[in-house]
């Protein structure tokens, strides 16, 4: 494909070599609005175990995927406001503190964390709209290509069933997403009653992701709402314990992150996150 090639032109080559790389939807019928064939391409990118793909589909996918990061807007962090800029907050690290509310693929920052299962490969529900698939989806499919990687080197090491912990992070690169890298995190799943060891895990997961990036010189970084989605984790209470954890763990690491953003997708999850950073 040459520079002139349209993104129009991009997607239904890829449809069908992802089409024809499935085997099993290779006949698939493909509908011409282009809507639809950019949920069909979503779907067959989420179901596609990781295993080598031709370079040029590569090639056409990354470029793809660039355009539509560009489609749907790319937000940096000079867009961001503190929430002493927001909020009028003048708590502590005011400055430092972010709430942004929308889609945390669409961020160009260092690290955007994602809310990963054990399994660490990634939503394999088409067209699922949790962070996972989201984030994954538009990466391209060498982030589950890297997380299959470092899982299958976890298992040399530790055994064939090694399934990644809680609070344990992994760094991957952001491929084709804006944000430079993307740490994957397993939160706590709440099954009955709340508890302080689950409320422990999930402090964990920020603590341990923020000493991820600080070793890695990622200097902006920006979290998902961990564990409250499919893990029933309460959200007013898992504001807390986030905000908390952030603002003890700067305190104690002077100068070794810039700007920490509290990602929100909903408006009801942007109120709580205000009244928690008030």
């Amino acid at each position: 494909m040459t520079k002139k090639t349209t993104q129009e032109q991009r997607l239904d080559y890829l449809v069908e070599a992802f089409k024809t790389d499935s085997v099993e939807y290779k006949d698939l019928r493909t509908n011409a609005d282009t809507e639809s064939k950019q949920r069909l391409l979503r779907s067959l990118m989420n179901i596609r175990m990781p295993r080598p793909m031709a370079k040029e589909t590569l090639l056409v996918q990354d470029e793809y995927l660039k355009e539509r990061a560009e489609e749907r807007g790319i937000v940096r962090l000079n867009r961001i406001p503190s929430i002493a800029e927001s909020l009028g907050s003048k708590r502590p690290f005011a400055d430092t503190l972010s709430l942004w509310q929308g889609d945390i693929t669409c961020l160009a920052v260092d690290v955007i964390v994602n809310a990963a299962n054990s399994r660490m490969l990634g939503c394999f529900r088409p067209c699922h709209s949790c962070i996972d698939n989201c984030i994954h989806t538009y990466a391209g499919i060498q982030l589950r290509a890297e997380c299959h990687q470092q899982m299958q080197a976890l298992r040399s090491r530790y055994g064939r069933n090694y399934e990644q912990p809680t609070a344990l992070p992994m760094l991957t690169d952001g491929y084709n997403l804006p944000a430079k890298k993307v740490v994957h995190i397993v939160g706590p799943i709440v099954f009955d009653e709340l508890t302080p060891d689950l409320e422990n895990d999930l402090a964990d997961c920020y603590r341990n992701t923020l000493n991820l990036c600080a070793k890695n010189g990622l200097r902006s970084v920006a979290f998902c709402s961990i564990s409250t989605g499919v893990f029933r984790f309460p959200k007013k209470r898992a504001s807390e314990i986030a905000v908390q954890t952030v603002m003890e763990w700067l305190a104690t690491h002077p100068g070794k992150v810039d700007r920490v953003i509290f990602n929100v997708f909903s408006d009801k999850d942007r109120c709580i996150y205000e009244q928690t950073l008030q």
